[in-house]
């Protein structure tokens, strides 16, 4: 029996470690200059379907097109930039981690600014409108029948 779990614990190893492997992407380049701008550009450009990880480190068929496409871009001797530029043409400025300040992308930039900004603004405000407890409400008045009848009340209380 132990040797029946431990084939079948070897089998599963094996086949992990085939799809572990297969998903290693090797890439050849003429000079080590290639290699650095290609994984800079993998570390810069952001995959969209997985939306928070680079291409570089995401295992989504796409990353791993956007990868091929990079690579074979680098090695035809395109730049950075234009690698990027085509990349921002085909996917637009998401791609990108670090868009570009341009008037479609201004909310961007200052819109957590905006949300502190209005909200100290109210909570200031709000606190200078606060009016003490004791100018809220004036003191009331009782009409002499009022009075008579509230002392009235008092000496019975006190009675019992």
């Amino acid at each position: 029996m132990k040797t029946l779990i431990a084939s079948l614990l070897l089998m599963a190893g094996l086949f992990g470690a085939g799809q572990a492997r297969a998903a290693i992407d090797v890439y050849t380049f003429d000079s080590d200059a290639q290699e650095q701008t290609f994984r800079e550009l993998t570390k810069e450009l952001r995959c969209p379907k997985c939306q928070n990880q680079d291409i570089a480190d995401s295992n989504a068929g796409l990353a791993k097109d956007l990868r091929d496409k990079t690579y074979q871009m680098v090695r035809d001797g395109k730049s950075k930039e234009e690698v990027v530029d085509y990349m921002v043409a085909r996917y637009g400025n998401f791609i990108l981690y670090d868009p570009p300040l341009m008037a479609s992308t201004l909310i961007l930039w200052l819109g957590p600014l905006l949300v502190i900004v209005i909200g100290t603004a109210t909570v200031v405000v709000r606190s200078r409108r606060r009016v003490p407890a004791t100018e809220q409400r004036p003191e009331p008045t009782l009409s002499p029948e009022e009075q008579a009848r509230l002392a009235a009340l008092l000496k019975e209380e006190e009675k019992q």
